[in-house]
């Protein structure tokens, strides 16, 4: 069965996105690591594998349609001064990735692609727990 071709774009959209998670949790692992704090290092590092393998589901949905995976530019790892700021920067990201599969999700339902929209209604509900899980740590630094 073709898949919609804004589907497809909604797919390479979060490919984007979560190779700049990727990216950014490991920037931030590696920025932990020099602080000398293994935990929070090791903990970033985690989060950056978990975004991997959300990128890997994408990335074979794409080929399996034909399509050539690309995240096309990634912005850049948002880091900071202390672990407060890193939570900070990171509940923005997994709250983008909230919205962003809840759009996908709605449109592969329009269109009833039933395949694309367990794919998405899937990652919707990790970034959901990733997006508590960051506010929860950030509500402990900030508390």
């Amino acid at each position: 069965m073709a898949v919609d071709s804004r589907t497809l774009g909604w797919m390479t959209r979060a490919l984007g996105h979560e190779m700049t998670a990727v990216q950014q949790y490991l920037a931030q692992s590696v920025l932990a690591r020099l602080w000398g704090d293994a935990a929070l290092a090791a903990e970033l590092r985690h989060e950056a594998l978990e975004e991997l393998d959300h990128a890997a589901l994408l990335m074979e949905q794409l080929i399996l349609h034909g399509v050539a995976p690309s995240a096309g530019s990634l912005a850049p790892a948002r880091l900071g001064r202390g672990p407060a700021e890193l939570q900070a920067h990171d509940a923005q990201l997994e709250a983008s990735a909230v919205h962003l599969y809840a759009d996908a999700l709605r449109h592969a339902q329009r269109v009833r692609d039933g395949e694309s929209a367990a794919l998405f209604a899937r990652l919707l509900e990790e970034e959901s727990r990733h997006l508590q899980r960051v506010q929860q740590s950030e509500g402990a630094t900030h508390g």
